[in-house]
């Protein structure tokens, strides 16, 4: 067994441990292996070990690497912030964008998403906890965003993804995550069919799970620590 196939073995492990101490089922939360910053050759371990859905933060660089991947099933979701120079490459060779906090965006996938890909899965990145060096529409922000976004054509709007400040601990985590599962049932609320709820890594996938997370994004625990990036 390989590093990373022992590594996704082990997050698998949390994963099922925490749904089973959250109570909820294990096939309810979905692991994206969070791939930036390495090569193809550790995709590629990966996918051996099982593993189908891969996150990317720099987008140019996550081009290049499937070009290099194109004999695999992957699917691949951009969750690093979306310059509009960037969303031609988007609409183009992802299946999910989960950074998504304006509206000019949003537009944008869908006016380049061609009518023979299947619709652009989109998340609405929130800053749940108000970090000034965060990305993400604010929380009262967020219903009128969501229901622009879901009017539009070639996108369908998936859920919320958020990445909070780190926290001291697992209540506090937890507090956090938990805004961030109010802010997503009122969405649902309100009308919006929506199914995701993107948060927790590496360090608080488990309080992110309790809280209600539907999806994972775990690089370190997967691939070690990143190299830097030039």
């Amino acid at each position: 067994m390989t590093t990373i196939a022992a590594n996704l073995q082990s997050v698998h492990a949390r994963i099922a441990a925490a749904c089973a101490d959250a109570g909820r089922p294990v096939a309810d939360v979905a692991l994206l292996a969070v791939a930036k910053t390495f090569g193809p050759e550790a995709v590629r371990e990966a996918y051996a070990a099982g593993q189908r859905a891969f996150g990317e933060n720099y987008i140019q660089e996550a081009v290049e690497k499937m070009a290099l991947l194109a004999d695999l099933p992957l699917e691949w979701h951009c969750i690093g912030p979306i310059q509009s120079n960037k969303t031609r490459l988007v609409a183009a060779h992802f299946a999910w964008a989960h950074s998504v906090d304006r509206l000019k965006i949003a537009q944008r996938l869908s006016e380049q998403r061609t009518d023979e890909q299947p619709p652009l899965d989109v998340c609405i990145q929130v800053n749940i906890d108000g970090g000034a060096s965060k990305s993400g529409v604010a929380p009262g922000e967020t219903l009128a965003l969501a229901r622009e976004i879901a009017a539009l054509p070639r996108l369908r709007l998936r859920g919320l993804m958020s990445i909070p400040e780190p926290q001291e601990d697992f209540a506090a985590h937890m507090a956090v995550h938990a805004k961030a599962r109010a802010l997503f049932e009122q969405l649902k609320g309100s009308g919006l069919a929506l199914d995701t709820l993107s948060m927790g890594m590496t360090a608080d996938l488990e309080a992110a799970i309790h809280a209600g997370s539907t999806m994972v994004r775990v690089g370190t625990a997967i691939f070690g620590g990143r190299p830097a990036k030039a």
